[in-house]
């Protein structure tokens, strides 16, 4: 059975650019491919559900090219700030773009890997990700996208057969493959690499691919500003969603910030248990660089490194305009964002910031529970068991008219939530007992959960 000719229809867009973006690359051959998980939502958005599982496996875990698309895979080329520090030596170093095509709705799509082998970019890496790493991707894109997120789908997790050493888990440990469906693997650090190079050539040819392919517009004289102010109003967005969703990515370097907007690359995430700005997700970020609170400076901050590249084609004052932008852009998105969580419709800007002013010292005070909050104050206020503290926030919250109801059976029951203890008491299921139920029983409630909020 081929992909389903109703709805599929395959790309290669990306061969425009020429081959200074990109390396030809193939898959590593495994062992084994074991089908762990796929994703029939999001594959009928592309025209791929009608796959049988042994075509699955020969197009997404042997990579067998999907036909009218590219015909080898690419490891895209680019740079990036990690933790601030600027490193011209990634890319894609264990992942490549396997595919592009179109989405029901005409935007182009790319099918990226992660765990596929060493590329010219994996400098002393096997090119591999673990089994654990894979789950933990499902589950954060499973949940941000019930959240109101702009994220990746997982869509596809493969388990290979290999056993991987790694210095913090314990080894040795199982290896997968996985592919991800997003909107555009064009990150910042891929400006950043040409504008390190000097190359305005090609800086000219992305920003036209960019604006053509994502935003529907011609290239101009204007072009390198009007890019930017699209990047600003999208990165301003995700940062107010990660907020409302008490998410916290992790790694917010300028090579894992798409210029579509969307999130993706999903390493040490978490989820925030309560209204903590110092909470961090990488054992690793000992400064606490990319803490829940400092999200939106961190996002700005990538931002503004895309402004100093696009320097190479257009003077700097228009850039710094549209730059300074960013924080018009995030405060209404944070009260629309908060207002859809407590499923509540917008009132007016100058109300609804008063209301997230109020309401975001109070759940930073009294430390209550993100999800419980939200999953009780659904549709009806906040409830007066909470306190004092939210009395102002309260008062406010009952002029404004509720945007759904509570009769989806979600309401009725638990909130859910993806902290930290549950994740790795489903990856237990899985390391001692190869048991997915949980793991698909969890899926199964987080798009529950998403149906109720929308």
């Amino acid at each position: 059975m081929a992909p389903s000719p109703q709805a599929y229809r395959p790309e290669a867009r990306i061969l425009d650019l020429g081959p200074a973006f990109y390396d030809p690359v193939n898959a590593a051959d495994f062992p084994e491919t074991i089908l762990r998980f796929r994703n029939d939502s999001a594959a009928a958005q592309v025209g791929l559900d009608t796959l049988t599982d042994e075509e699955w496996l020969a197009y997404f875990g042997r990579f067998q090219p999907l036909p009218g698309s590219l015909e080898q895979p690419l490891a895209l080329r680019y740079h990036g700030h990690q933790f601030r520090v600027y490193n011209p030596d990634i890319g894609d170093g264990r992942g490549f773009l396997f595919a592009q095509l179109r989405d029901r709705q005409g935007r182009l799509m790319d099918l990226g890997t992660k765990g596929t082998g060493p590329t010219p970019w994996s400098r002393s890496g096997d090119g591999r990700l673990t089994l654990k790493g894979g789950m933990r991707e499902i589950l954060a894109t499973e949940m941000l996208e019930a959240l109101g997120v702009a994220t990746s789908r997982t869509f596809s997790l493969i388990e290979t057969g290999e056993a991987l050493a790694r210095g913090d888990e314990p080894s040795p440990t199982r290896s997968a493959v996985m592919v991800r469906l997003s909107h555009g693997h064009i990150r910042i650090g891929t400006f950043q690499r040409l504008a390190y190079l000097r190359n305005a050539e090609s800086m000219t040819r992305l920003v036209a691919y960019v604006l053509r392919n994502y935003y529907g517009e011609d290239a101009g004289d204007d072009a390198p500003q009007r890019l930017l102010a699209h990047v600003v109003r999208r990165t301003a967005t995700l940062a107010a969603r990660y907020m409302a969703a008490g998410f916290v990515h992790g790694v917010l370097n300028s090579d894992n910030i798409n210029v579509t907007g969307e999130s993706f690359d999903y390493g040490p995430w978490r989820f925030n248990p309560i209204w903590d700005p110092a909470f961090t997700a990488a054992y690793f970020d000992h400064q606490g660089l990319y803490a829940f609170g400092r999200q939106p400076e961190a996002i700005h901050w990538d931002v503004m490194q895309l402004a100093v590249s696009l320097r190479t084609v257009s003077e700097a004052q228009p850039l710094i305009d549209v730059l300074e932008t960013f924080g018009d852009h995030y405060q209404p998105a944070v009260s629309s964002a908060l207002l859809w969580r407590l499923g509540f419709e917008a009132k007016d800007p100058a109300a609804d910031r008063a209301l997230v002013q109020s309401l975001e010292p109070a759940l930073r005070e009294q430390s209550v529970g993100i999800d419980r909050f939200f999953h009780d104050s659904f549709a009806l206020g906040i409830p007066e068991r909470y306190g004092p503290a939210f009395a102002e926030a309260r008062g406010m919250l009952a002029t404004y008219r509720p945007r759904s109801d509570r009769s989806h059976a979600y309401w009725q029951g638990e909130p859910c939530s993806m902290l930290i203890d549950e994740v790795e008491t489903l990856w237990s299921a899985i390391d001692d007992r190869d048991d997915w139920a949980p793991v698909h029983a969890k899926i199964a409630s987080i798009r529950d959960m998403g149906a109720a909020l929308a």
